[in-house]
Formats: C-alpha cells, structure tokens, sequence
C-alpha cells in the first residue's frame, strides 16, 4: 500500500504561565532541552505565530505551534502480527486488540503496532488520518485491552467518525478500581486536559480542558476493590483512568493515575474495552459486537471472587 512520502509533524498546545518555553515544551513533547533548543534555533516553534527564545516566559493564552521534521521517512510498515478480528467487510473491520499493544507508531513504537499488522492484513484503509494512523478511527491506550472499529475507507471513516461526534457510538469497558465504592452506579462529569503540574498526564482541569463524562455501573463489590461497567458518553484521551482517580478510584495495575505499588503484578491498568456498537457506515446496519476479559484480568476476577461482598 504506497503511503506517500513522510511529513513534518505539527502539534499546537498550550503551556502553564510563567514556565519557561524550551522546558515548556521539553516537558509535552517528551524531548531533551536540548533538541527542543535545536528546534528554537530553527523557528520550529513559534508562540502566537513568532519566533520566541528558549528562556521566554510564556503568558496565559499564548499559542504554542511545534513543527517537528521527521528524520527518517515516516512510514508504516506491513508487520506479519496476528490480529483478533471479530467482523470484516468491504469498509470494516472489527479488532480486539491486546494488552501491551500500541494502535499506531509513534516516537518509541514505531513497529509492532495495531496498524503495523493492519496493514499487512490489508490492502486498503482510509487515509483520512495520514500515512501513520490508516484506518484508525478511534484509539484505547496500549494497556488497555477491547475493541476497536476500523475504517477501510474514506467513506466509512468519515461515516465512523460522525458517530463519535455525535455521541451514538455505544462503547461499554469493564475495569476494576481499587476501594469497595457505595453508590450502584453514577456519572463523573468533570473537564480534562493536560497536567499543569506534569504535562505527561491528563487531569481534571477547569482551565484549557473539554467537556468529559463517564457513566458507571457496579458489577460487584469486593474486598478492597469494585468491578465496574463503565460507559463512555465523550472520549477523551486517558478518560477513564483520569476519572476514576479524580474520585478516589483509580483502576487496579495504572502505573500512571493509581499507586506506585501493585500488590498483583499487574502489566498494566485493569480496563477492557468489552463491548462496542455503532451504525455501519454504509449500510445503515446497526452492529454490536462482544469481546471477554482477557486472561489476566479474568484470573484476577477469579481470585478475588473469594473476596465478594454479596
């Protein structure tokens, strides 16, 4: 599949007053100061569309814009990586993705993700999100394990992403959150955006976040931990996890929003992304599709049964 040539890549934010541009920047980018200078030397980065100097201090509202030349050719490659597919036709494709695995390259992932295999897979995926996400209408974090819909063309991305837009996408997780919760279900309905105090993670924000709100349902209540159906009415980047942190139930195994120390070993945050329906977009079909816990988290479920509070 050709995916044309690389391209520079673009990423506008903004920054917490008073911090100092090349660390500012540094921080979001997850880059050395010294490559950041590097790109401050070249008018790579402009704050309200000029040139600044590393030591500026940014003011409230400023722009931060970032073009980052791609030192190598920006192309996914076709990986022979086993993929679970629940659905395929002519314009979808129904994944269940696993745990550890990364949805699209990126600095640190460049193989071995969901679209390395896709393409391999394939021969066609839409191109609306460029030559390092074909196909990819909507992401789950690499830990995170569940369903994803794909988009084999044009037509049907565009159709996807209206949907998700519109909030008619069904999209269903189970997780398991740490502390034993009282109310049988509720909904959290607090803004997220970056971490001013690390720009590496999300949080509930009042200033420079967008609109978020989490559904949740108790399965079953444990010991010291509670089983959660969780649904998505908005779909923003960590949501869940940042969630049910901000209300003192972080997801077991999240090395970044729960504690540091995991009594189970975890490999990552207990968060399946277990049920997904949406309208075909082409067809007009509407289609739902399951997939089980993986191993890990149902031999979890399994040993803490022992602990069920019923």
């Amino acid at each position: 599949m050709p995916l044309g040539p690389a391209v520079s890549l673009k990423e506008t934010f903004e920054l917490t007053e008073g911090i100092r541009l090349d660390v500012g920047v540094a921080e979001v980018l997850e880059k050395s100061r010294s490559f950041v200078q590097g790109l401050l030397a070249q008018e790579s980065i402009r704050v309200n569309g000029s040139p600044k100097k590393a030591n500026y201090r940014v003011r409230v509202g400023d722009k931060i814009e970032v073009i980052i030349p791609s030192p190598r050719e920006a192309i996914a490659e076709p990986e022979n990586i086993p993929l679970e597919i629940l659905y395929e036709d002519e314009d979808v494709l129904v994944v269940n993705k696993p745990q550890g695995m990364v949805v699209h390259p990126a600095p640190g992932a460049w193989t071995g993700t969901m679209v390395n295999a896709l393409l391999y897979h394939c021969n066609n995926l839409s191109g609306i999100n460029g030559v390092l996400r074909p196909g990819i209408v909507h992401r789950i974090d690499k830990d995170t394990s569940g369903i994803l819909v794909v988009a084999k063309n044009d037509s049907a991305h565009q159709g996807l992403a209206a949907q998700l837009k519109a909030h008619t996408m069904k999209r269903l997780y189970l997780a398991l959150v740490h502390g034993v919760m009282a109310e049988p279900s509720g909904t959290v309905d607090a803004p997220i955006g970056r971490d001013p105090a690390d720009r590496k993670r999300m949080a509930v924000v009042m200033q420079n976040s967008k609109l978020a709100v989490t559904h949740y349902t108790i399965l079953e209540r444990f010991k010291d931990t509670t089983y959660l159906e969780v649904r998505l009415e908005t779909g923003r980047t960590h949501q869940i996890r940042v969630h049910m942190a901000y209300i003192k139930h972080p997801v077991l195994g999240d090395p970044v929003y729960g504690p540091k120390k995991d009594q189970y070993g975890l490999p990552g945050q207990m968060l399946h992304a277990a049920h997904l329906g949406f309208e075909h977009p082409l067809n007009g079909k509407w289609m739902e599709f399951d997939a089980p816990v993986p191993e890990t988290f149902a031999k979890l479920l399994e040993k803490l049964s022992f602990q069920s509070l019923h």
